[in-house]
């Protein structure tokens, strides 16, 4: 009999659907030539298997220019590279799932690989807004419209709302943004959300919280990242401080 198809938000969440079920059935079938089941003698077989090797790191390589506003072009897409290598050439490795730039032998920053199938889709351009803190860091001012930060993770976001109500707090967010080239970028993300919650949305006060917090003196909503057990930030281009 004919059955529904089931739902999935996306590809990640079919393959992983696909995965589990051939596990199960693998408990469930016998294996036909070998006892037991499909999943015993796979767990016989595994102690007899040479470990995989160090997988082949194969990947297209084209060289690039970067523009003046610190992007390279790809696939009718933009993506962005640090501020440093505006107007240079950069070497762009391309896998099937993520974009690597490189320079001079360096990695320098990585993005998901963006592929659209339609060319009636209009092109993206595909931001990483630390690639741009030596651009705010100079001209503070951007960082009110600047498209690289429209996306900041909420905390960032929510302070920053607080932050240009008053004179100065353009210099100020830009500080506390920078704060990721110098720590982790959660460790700066939970200073901020203490600082929203204890209703004191100040540069000075992030900055004691951030260093009372990695003294490992903050408690209560900061004990999952002191521990370790806190999320991992999440970011669109793992880039390298320049």
């Amino acid at each position: 009999m004919l059955q529904g198809m089931p739902d999935f938000p996306d590809l990640a969440a079919l393959n992983a659907w696909l995965e589990q079920r051939c596990l199960e059935l693998w408990r469930e079938t016998t294996h036909g030539t070998q006892p037991g089941t499909i999943t015993d003698v796979w767990a016989e077989e595994q102690a007899a298997l040479m470990p995989l090797p160090v997988a082949f790191d194969g990947f297209v390589e084209l060289s690039k220019r970067v523009s003046p506003t610190c992007l390279i072009s790809f696939e009718r897409n933009r993506y962005s590279v640090p501020a440093s290598l505006a107007n240079r050439p950069v070497s762009l490795r391309i896998y099937p799932d993520r974009l690597v730039i490189a320079a001079e032998g360096n990695i320098l920053c990585e993005h998901a690989r963006v592929i659209q199938r339609s060319h009636h889709l209009p092109p993206r351009t595909i931001y990483d807004w630390r690639h741009y803190l030596a651009v705010v860091q100079r001209k503070p001012g951007a960082l009110r419209n600047g498209a690289p930060f429209l996306k900041l993770p909420p905390a960032f976001r929510q302070l920053q709302d607080h932050m240009l109500r008053k004179p100065g707090g353009d210099r100020e967010m830009v500080d506390i943004l920078s704060l990721v080239l110098q720590h982790d970028e959660q460790a700066v993300l939970v200073a901020v959300e203490l600082a929203l919650s204890e209703g004191v949305p100040t540069k000075t006060h992030v900055l004691n919280l951030l260093h009372r917090l990695v003294d490992g003196k903050v408690g209560g909503a900061a004990v999952g990242y002191a521990t370790g057990a806190g999320p991992a930030p999440r970011t669109q281009g793992q880039c390298r401080a320049l």
